[in-house]
């Protein structure tokens, strides 16, 4: 016999509701509490050789503080490098000019983040300015193909006992 009256439907909308706040729960942290609304007017650009997995909306960091995100990303037609524009809270518009911008991974498969290591320039960057010292980020994938299928050299020669082949002449040390 089917279960039918106030107490199902209660059931079935707290259901529901609790679907509905865990979906949201899920949106925003996606989002990583980030709108789109705000942000700073004080904007700069990186060029970058290798961007790795960054993505718009990626913070941008000072000593793990979030002081902005990256806005935009663009290939360059003529060099082939990656064109970060980075807008940045207008709290920090006082950047020293030798201000340097590497791209860095949160843990090992964390998200990527720029992150800015300030300079002692006394001149500061104006909105627009291009950070002209840039780290490309790294690829772990191809650190890790290269460490495993290098080789490591010659096991024998690190030891210090190596002989020499039958194709390469025994010399005798020089008195």
């Amino acid at each position: 016999m089917a279960i039918r009256g106030p107490r199902l439907e209660f059931s079935v909308g707290a259901f529901l509701l609790l679907a509905l706040a865990s979906l949201l729960v899920l949106a925003v942290a996606s989002t990583n509490q980030r709108f789109g609304t705000g942000g700073g007017d004080y904007v700069l650009t990186a060029r970058f050789s290798q961007i790795g997995q960054l993505r718009k909306q990626a913070p941008v960091k000072i000593g793990g503080v979030t002081i902005g995100q990256v806005a935009d990303i663009q290939l360059d037609p003529i060099k082939y490098d990656s064109i970060v524009t980075l807008s940045l809270d207008s709290k920090f518009k006082d950047m020293p000019g030798d201000t340097s911008a590497g791209i860095f991974t949160s843990g090992l498969l964390g998200e990527s983040y720029i992150g800015l290591q300030p300079g002692g320039d006394p001149e500061p960057l104006k909105s627009g300015d291009e950070i002209a010292f840039t780290q490309p980020a790294v690829d772990l994938l191809q650190l890790v193909g290269k460490y495993m299928f290098s080789g490591g050299g010659n096991a024998a020669g690190a030891n210090g006992n190596e002989t020499p082949g039958a194709d390469a002449p025994a010399t005798e040390p020089q008195p």
